[in-house]
């Protein structure tokens, strides 16, 4: 699996162990399979940067992909909640996000690599939205699959890291790709906004109906 890493820095040997404990799957090497997408991030605090490539070998190595079924979006929010720094807006929140990190678990610190959604500010906002009941399900669900943030690559464990070989590394240019990380962004707000629109609210199911019903959710498409 060829996967490249955005950074301000060339790294050859990335370091187990180190890096932000709240990021989206928590401690772990955060990296996509588009090289363009990894030029975005390198620059996205509009500085010149680079997009490290990578060989990884998944041979004995466990993989969670939180895309594909029976995992759904609500999965992912219960992991996304527990890792990035969250404080819900009201007490209705709070209980909202202990329900789901009580009946969406996944041991997902057991496996060597996770494959999943990337929430920038954007996205995180949307989900904080979902969990105060001010969004429904199907337009966050959408929201991510029809989203242009691409998929993570995640490193988690050390196994993982010793099966990681730098193949090279290539300079993203701040004035062609922070204009990128910009635009896809407002991107994703736009569609956001516009899914909203066009939801009916008869077919809307807000995470307080899931909790008044959890069988419901057999009968969505998330």
């Amino acid at each position: 699996m060829i996967i490249y890493h955005g950074s301000t820095e060339v790294i050859e040997k990335p370091v187990y162990g180190k890096g932000n404990t709240h990021n989206d799957y928590g401690l772990g090497f955060y990296c996509t399979e588009n090289m363009e997408l990894a030029k975005e991030w390198a620059c996205q605090k509009n500085l010149d940067g680079y997009a490290n490539t990578y060989s990884l070998d998944l041979t004995n190595l466990s993989v969670l992909d939180l895309s594909k079924e029976p995992i759904n979006i609500l999965h992912w929010i219960s992991i996304l909640m527990q890792n990035r720094t969250f404080s819900p807006k009201t007490p209705l929140g709070e209980q909202n996000l202990d329900f789901l990190v009580k009946n969406f678990p996944i041991n997902y610190k057991e496996y060597d690599i996770i494959l999943g959604y990337r929430a920038n500010d954007s996205y995180f906002s949307f989900a904080s939205d979902f969990l105060e009941n001010i969004i429904p399900v199907q337009n966050l669900a959408s929201s991510m699959k029809l989203g242009s943030l691409g998929m993570q690559v995640v490193l988690k464990s050390e196994k993982a890291f010793e099966q990681l070989q730098f193949v090279k590394s290539e300079i993203a240019n701040k004035e062609t790709y922070f204009p990128k990380y910009r635009e896809r962004d407002s991107v994703a707000r736009t569609n956001y906004l516009e899914g909203l629109r066009k939801i009916k609210p008869a077919e809307a199911t807000y995470l307080l109906d899931i909790i008044r019903n959890p069988e419901i959710i057999d009968g969505l498409h998330l």
